[in-house]
């Protein structure tokens, strides 16, 4: 395909964004289509995928997701950037090859594993993990034990992260259905699933579905999003089966050749995002969701914020105007449940009305037995 050399704006890579991310309108759609069309779903907060989804789907119910988890239709683990994310097996077994290095990576570097590692035969520590999964499935804290018998001097939770890290493993249920135990508890991917790890993936494949969902998008951009470097080279063999644009500083900019570029003019209504969703992960200049192309920590930083909102027995944070411009929690008293909304910019009416909206049906999405819903939305900063 022929380049483009056409620059394209801020807002039009908002726009672009949204609306591949199912943010501009809510959609009906499978959950499992949704979630392959986005590469997955951070789930390293077992009810991110849920909120997510919600934020994206009409008439959505939460045990619907839970149901295809219990039933193996959707997995949890660790993917890109060694976070974890809710899959379909396919990807789960496909993915996971193409992101080794970037999960090796972590275990090597990592500030409580790295140097306990260093001169272990880690070969023979994956063989003996999976053996104890196979066995029965186990939590970090039993895999770790188990392996210290065998490596007395290494230390329990570095054994069990060495093989988390170096082999596909999965989280299976009760974590990640909703109202499920918070524990982790790891399987074997090839049993959980009974299936192999993809011989022969396609980073080419893996690239073009991370640009469908976000793109138009630079290498960086697609580096930041998998965890992987050197893509350069990958990259430049697809170029002519791509477009490519500029942004508004004259860096290349690669898209597939089906992908969407809505009107500047469409509108973003609010929309209620868990605490970590890949819109606002998944980009090194992040300028087209983050209000000056802050990372989402520098963001964070900004509004005196931990990484994670604090408070509430349910929080995220907030789009408005297509950017990340706000926070939302719920706080419960007895069986009385109000959404706090604090927003970090001027709210129109019309978006006002809109998250007052959105915001009761979110209430009544996570909070079925509820007694009574509030929405308060608070000043902006």
């Amino acid at each position: 395909m022929t380049s483009a050399t056409a620059r394209l704006s801020v807002r039009t890579l908002n726009r672009a964004l949204l609306s591949r991310q199912y943010l501009l309108r809510r959609l009906d759609l499978p959950e499992r289509d949704v979630v392959e069309h986005l590469v997955g779903m951070h789930a390293q907060i077992p009810t991110g995928p849920y909120i997510g989804l919600w934020s994206r789907l009409r008439g959505y119910r939460p045990e619907r997701l839970s149901t295809m988890v219990a039933d193996r239709q959707l997995v949890r683990t660790a993917l890109m950037r060694s976070t974890i994310h809710l899959v379909t097996p396919d990807d789960c077994m496909t993915l996971r090859p193409l992101v080794q290095p970037v999960l090796d990576r972590d275990l090597y570097t990592n500030s409580s594993h790295g140097a306990v590692v260093k001169g272990l035969d880690l070969d023979a520590v994956v063989k003996a993990g999976l053996e104890l999964l196979d066995e029965q499935p186990r939590t970090p804290a039993d895999l770790g034990r188990a392996l210290h018998e065998r490596w007395p001097d290494r230390k329990p939770d570095t054994l069990a992260y060495a093989v988390r890290n170096l082999a596909a493993l999965v989280q299976i249920p009760p974590r990640g259905t909703w109202g499920g135990t918070s524990r982790t508890i790891h399987a074997s991917a090839t049993t959980w699933l009974d299936r192999p790890v993809d011989p022969a993936p396609s980073v080419e494949a893996m690239i073009r579905r991370y640009l469908a969902a976000f793109g138009p998008a630079s290498v960086n951009d697609v580096q930041a999003w998998c965890g992987l470097t050197r893509l350069n080279e990958v990259v430049d063999r697809m170029r002519p089966s791509l477009r490519v644009y500029l942004d508004e500083n004259g860096k290349e900019l690669f898209d597939v050749p089906e992908g969407e570029l809505p009107d500047d003019g469409v509108p973003a209504p609010p929309r209620y995002l868990p605490e970590f969703d890949n819109v606002l992960l998944s980009h090194a200049n992040r300028e087209r969701i983050v209000p000056d192309g802050l990372s989402f920590a520098e963001w964070c930083r900004r509004y005196g914020l931990m990484m994670t909102v604090r408070g509430g027995v349910l929080r995220g944070n907030l789009l408005i105007g297509g950017l990340l411009q706000g926070i939302w929690r719920v706080d419960k008293e007895k069986k009385a449940y109000t959404l706090v909304v604090e927003p970090f910019t001027k709210v129109s009416k019309k978006d006002l009305g809109a998250l007052e909206k959105d915001g009761h049906a979110l209430l009544g999405f996570a909070f079925p037995k509820a007694e009574s819903f509030a929405v308060q939305v608070l000043p902006s900063r």
